[in-house]
């Protein structure tokens, strides 16, 4: 008899070995239908396999985040079966889920976007066939001769050290894999391939360039439907596309992966760190500034040459090695050191928005979201250990209230020591501790991210949500231990001996770059006044008024407000179209009439436009929605 034991903790005896099927299918036939796999422990296992001992059990549907995990698993096995139908001398490489769908490396000849609708058709074959996922084990030996043709699969095999491996066949289509799947093809409802891009084999550039196909799949069509809306949406919002017809920021052959920002840009970016600069004194900061390359010594001390070598751009000078910084922080130990601290000065919060450098890949850049040059908006608190609550506490809340300002919310994650790290065991121990006792006095939930942490320290990340409901992984906390034992930094305490600081790594904006890039699609470019690159616009309706118009303009700037003068030879109704779709929050025309009245009118975003409206009015209304830097759509 096998005792199967639900999570109700009701047992259900069967004569013979059931499968994951037989249990859901006793349990309701409808039930059975929705279900992907059944989980024994924390292993995940297929429906169709028998349960050969007794074991409790739960059921993975596709309601469930890892039934869509599996869902996906499943689409890029078909998505590679059809290539192989269509392209038989392609090659295949893996094939994994990511977070926003699946992809598969194919080595195989070019081919271009175009192409993707053939490659669906003959995928929605495989799914209309409902062929199942039928998984068999063979030893090494066998494994080998199945993929005899195929270089890279037997680069995969011969690395294993299984005497068994699990191989999968749906229809004619076999590979190699772990598993689960979904029971049979037809259960992938709605799925569409979404774009082709370059690998390198293994993300090593001496390798085979490869073919990367990336799509995505629901179990409701609907939920497809739904995200292809979404993507139309996000394209519409692209910040590439935005950032160039705004005149915020472009990108070059000379520096690839570093940004340009346009005079415009630059208007934008001092707003968001006027505002930056405005939160972080009021919250007790200090703001700092460190040297971009420092010697190489310091880079071993700081185990960043140890851990992060293969990011750092490097230089010889003098006939010593030097490192253009990839962080801050090392230059911050350097900071501390330069004078004494008792427990009455700390903690300690000391910004810097720091320039720094990381080797991207080339296939990895993408618009100011992934660049090789960036700033951060960092900051180091030092502190005594019974101030780690508070500190961390104020960088939540501080990071809150920025957050809010721009109309995101957000959610936290904990993530906790990677396999390469520094420090102590009883370190890294008491800094989780610290973290997790903080967060239990912020009181919003968490989630915990094993072995995600920075090699220095554990870290709670702060993932924001844009107006289309996407997430971006923006603000971090660290809490690190071992730097300050790396650098020997010190306070005399109370009782007048030598002690170790405890300190925290944040930022906020993150990479001010990217923060930059997630404002442009947030705000689809209709950036609030405050933020706006360009706040009014004035457009004399002749030749003869520019010069009047230069002197209003002047008014303007003199109370610090952006604004430009529309000088072209074009009809009003074309400079107005132009203001709206460039996002002006507000287009002043200037006539005869508000020359001789000493008026205005204004138009604002939303089509209204308000008449005889005085300087002073304008001018106290809108230094006010700047100074306040609100949301707020409605100015005047």
């Amino acid at each position: 008899m096998i005792n199967i034991t639900f999570p109700d903790n009701a047992v259900k005896q069967f004569d013979a070995a059931p499968t994951g099927m037989e249990i859901a299918i006793g349990i309701s036939e409808g039930f059975a239908r929705n279900c992907v796999a059944v989980k024994i422990g924390e292993r995940l296992l297929d429906l169709s396999l028998p349960i050969q001992e007794d074991a409790s059990v739960s059921f993975i549907t596709a309601n469930d985040e890892e039934g869509l995990e599996i869902l996906r698993h499943s689409s890029a096995h078909v998505m590679a079966e059809a290539v192989l139908t269509l392209y038989p001398e392609a090659k295949l490489t893996i094939g994994p889920v990511v977070e926003d769908g699946f992809y598969y490396d194919i080595d195989m000849a070019p081919i271009s976007e175009d192409d993707l609708s053939t490659i669906e058709a003959e995928m929605k074959k495989i799914i209309k066939a409902k062929n199942t996922f039928e998984r068999r084990v063979v030893t090494k030996e066998e494994a080998l001769k199945v993929f005899a043709d195929n270089p890279f699969k037997l680069e995969l095999i011969n690395e294993l050290n299984d005497q068994e491996i699990s191989l999968y066949q749906n229809g004619k289509f076999v590979d190699l894999c772990r598993g689960p799947h979904i029971p049979h093809t037809g259960m992938i409802k709605g799925f569409k391939l979404l774009k082709i891009s370059g690998a390198y084999w293994r993300a090593d550039q001496t390798r085979e360039q490869l073919q990367r196909l990336y799509g995505i799949s629901f179990f409701d069509k609907k939920k497809l439907n739904q995200y292809v809306h979404l993507i139309e949406e996000a394209k519409k919002r692209d910040h590439r596309k935005l950032g160039t017809r705004l005149d915020l920021f472009s990108f070059h052959d000379e520096a690839p992966g570093m940004p340009f920002f346009h005079a415009k840009g630059m208007d934008m970016w001092n707003a968001l760190l006027d505002y930056w600069r405005d939160e972080h004194r009021a919250a007790g900061y200090v703001e700092t500034k460190t040297p971009i390359m420092l010697n190489r010594k310091l880079w071993e001390q700081s185990g960043h040459w140890e851990n992060y070598r293969e990011n750092m751009y490097t230089s010889v000078i003098d006939d010593e090695e030097y490192a253009i910084k990839p962080m801050n922080c090392p230059g911050g130990m350097i900071l501390y050191k330069t004078k004494a601290y008792s427990y009455r000065d700390l903690p300690l919060r000391a910004g810097e928005v720091g320039l720094v450098h990381r080797h991207e890949l080339s296939g990895a850049l993408s618009g100011l979201f992934r660049v090789r040059a960036f700033h951060q908006d960092d900051a180091h608190i030092f502190m005594t250990p019974d101030q780690i609550d508070e500190e961390v506490l104020g960088v939540l809340r501080l990071a809150e209230r920025i957050y809010k300002r721009f109309g995101l919310t957000f959610h936290l994650e904990l993530s906790t020591r990677p396999k390469k790290s520094i420090g102590e065991d009883a370190q890294w121990e008491e800094a989780t501790n610290g973290l997790k006792s903080a967060l239990a006095l912020y009181g919003q939930d968490y989630v915990i991210n094993e072995g995600d942490g920075a090699f220095y320290g554990p870290k709670i990340d702060i993932h924001i949500k844009d107006a289309l409901g996407r997430t971006w992984q923006c603000g971090t906390v660290q809490l690190d231990m071992a730097l300050p034992e790396r650098f020997d930094l010190s306070y005399k305490g109370q009782d007048n001996e030598k002690h170790r600081p405890i300190m925290i790594h944040r930022v906020i904006y993150g990479s001010m770059e990217r923060f930059f890039g997630i404002l442009v699609e947030h705000f689809a470019g209709k950036f609030p006044l405050w933020l706006a690159p360009v706040q009014i616009i004035l457009l004399p309706i002749n030749q003869e008024l520019s010069d009047y118009a230069d002197t209003i303009k002047k008014a303007l700037e003199s109370h610090r407000i952006r604004c430009e003068v529309d000088k072209r030879n074009e009809t009003l109704k074309k400079k107005i179209r132009e203001a709206q779709v460039n996002y002006i929050p507000l287009i002043i025309t200037i006539g005869d009439k508000e020359r001789e009245t000493d008026t205005l009118s204004v138009r604002t975003l939303d089509g209204k436009v308000r008449m005889g409206i005085s300087m002073d009015d304008l001018v106290t209304k809108v230094t006010h929605h700047i100074k306040e830097r609100t949301l707020d759509e409605a100015i005047l």
